[in-house]
């Protein structure tokens, strides 16, 4: 599932979402204290805003109108043009950025050093994970001979999500990222290394598997805010995200599978000594592969409280309403997925066709982000996210009619590809946060994408119990499809900001919405 935000810019006779970008932001510092451009100089698409730095017909601003001291660089010159990557990306070094919307886009993340880090070290902690589950999951039964507790191994994986990503949220920006980022490795590895020394009970194991789920929020959120750090918060930082859930996406796949070969040859406590390297080896990189940074919160903001921090993201309505459409479609895409056995013993596909089923959506998944992200231009996707948002669930009405292993898989792969709606969501989201929130929000909504996907989980299996298998996931498309409609109607009712009206805008009185 995607792991897993300003309005965007549309063409000749599109509408937009009129989720209007913050008016008031600080300026960021980037690592050696060169203050960027402010977010709400720039439109949402990465154009300049009309009453930033030009008119909207292309002539020079007056001087009140130009864009802050922001905008410049320590001394009063402007930061070369290079500086800039399309969507206000800062991109190291000053080249200038590849085309945005090719497939260069993703090569040009790649090629700088600090993200390659993240990449690799996500990468090796993503694997320890996998290996870990699995190990866990074997250890346990071969213990206690107990497919329940087996099965709690995976679940209680889930719920504690929500509890480290609300009271621990305000880490993510109380603390420098880069060490908020090494103290969880470490947390993580010294977790997984008392699973694996001999006579460890059983109830302790659970409850370090409740640990590694209390700190994941608090890295993957600090790890996403770093993103914004290192690839600016444009549409470099929407590409970087795109590869992160690919790469989870890939694991789905892969993973799995090369964990439980791994186990034929090692017992399940020394397979899970790999994910304690895996760990350390994550630790290390981030330490050496990327730069100190200061506290986004600033030294001295006075120390939130264990709810202050996720108070402070859901006060603001925008960011509630943003939150919202990432929560959504995942408390209903899991319904297959949770679902996949008894509908595979149902068609009668075996235990082949319930590895197809249980592959089907992460391969929609990474097909229609890498066709998003190599493919469309940033307004494009921004333009698009809504629509698919809304369309993506309808394919799983087709169970309603019992479909055979092909058209089953279709129908999930089809559903699968919508989830490239969340690269323009991303864009939106990361602008619509100030900036000494980010890392907060970010560990929210980690949070909050998995404890609806246990929650949904749990609710498909007491549907299908009264149901059945194919209406409960017919009925899961219906609703959520429902769900969607009404969240994209909520986002472009938003309220157009005070002068962001272009000259060839005009506002329909009745909703808010600017027509380009």
């Amino acid at each position: 599932m995607p792991e897993d935000t300003t309005a965007p810019t549309g063409g000749q006779g599109s509408t937009i979402p009129a989720i209007p970008p913050r008016t008031h932001e600080r300026p960021r510092p980037d690592g050696d204290g060169e203050p960027t451009a402010t977010n709400a100089d720039r439109a949402p698409g990465g154009d300049q805003a009309p009453d930033a730095d030009r008119a909207a017909s292309g002539d020079r601003a007056p001087d009140a109108d130009r864009a802050t001291h922001a905008d410049r660089a320590p001394g009063g010159d402007r930061a070369p043009s290079g500086d800039q990557a399309p969507g206000g990306d800062r991109v190291p070094g000053g080249e200038a950025p590849a085309p945005a919307g090719t497939a260069g886009g993703y090569l040009r993340v790649l090629g700088i050093p600090e993200y390659r880090a993240v990449f690799l070290a996500h990468s090796l902690s993503l694997l320890g994970v996998v290996v870990s589950e699995i190990a866990l999951s074997v250890l346990v039964y071969d213990l206690t001979g107990s497919p329940l507790l087996s099965a709690l191994t995976f679940a209680v994986g889930f719920l504690p999500y929500l509890l480290g990503g609300t009271l621990f949220a305000g880490v993510a920006d109380r603390f420098p990222a880069r060490r908020v980022l090494v103290v969880c490795d470490l947390l993580c590895a010294a977790c997984v290394a008392v699973m694996a020394l001999p006579g460890t009970p059983i109830g302790l194991l659970l409850a370090l598997r409740c640990a590694l789920a209390v700190v994941s929020p608090v890295f993957q959120g600090t790890r996403m805010a770093t993103l914004a750090d290192v690839l600016g918060d444009g549409d470099l930082f929407v590409l970087g995200r795109s590869l992160l859930r690919i790469v989870s996406q890939s694991a789905l796949l892969v993973g799995y599978g090369c964990g439980g070969l791994l186990l034929t040859v090692l017992s399940p406590r020394h397979a899970l000594f790999i994910t304690v390297a895996t760990f350390l080896a994550s630790a290390l990189l981030l330490r050496l592969g990327t730069r100190r940074r200061p506290a986004r919160a600033g030294r001295g903001t006075p120390a939130d409280g264990p709810l202050t921090g996720a108070r402070r993201v859901l006060a603001d309505r925008r960011t509630r309403l943003l939150l919202l459409l990432f929560w959504a479609p995942p408390l209903f895409c899991v319904v297959p997925e949770a679902l996949a056995a008894p509908y595979a013993d149902r068609i009668g596909a075996g235990s082949t066709g319930l590895g197809l089923l249980m592959c089907a959506l992460p391969v929609g998944t990474i097909a229609g982000e890498l066709f998003a992200g190599a493919r469309l231009r940033p307004a494009t996707r921004e333009r698009v996210a809504l629509p698919l948002l809304c369309f993506m669930l309808l394919p799983y009405l087709g169970f309603a009619l019992a479909p055979g292993l092909g058209w089953t898989l279709c129908l999930l792969v089809l559903s699968g590809a919508g989830n490239a709606y969340t690269l323009g969501l991303d864009q939106w989201f990361v602008a619509a946060v100030p900036e000494e929130l980010r890392g907060r929000a970010m560990t929210l909504n980690t949070a909050g994408l998995m404890t609806v996907q246990g929650v949904g989980m749990a609710l498909a299996g007491v549907a299908a119990q009264f149901a059945g298998v194919p209406a409960t996931v017919a009925g899961a498309g219906l609703l959520g499809t429902l769900v969607c409609v009404l969240l994209a109607l909520s986002a472009r009712r938003g309220a157009a900001p005070s002068g962001a009206l272009r000259k060839n805008e005009r506002p329909k009185c009745e909703t808010g919405l600017t027509t380009m």
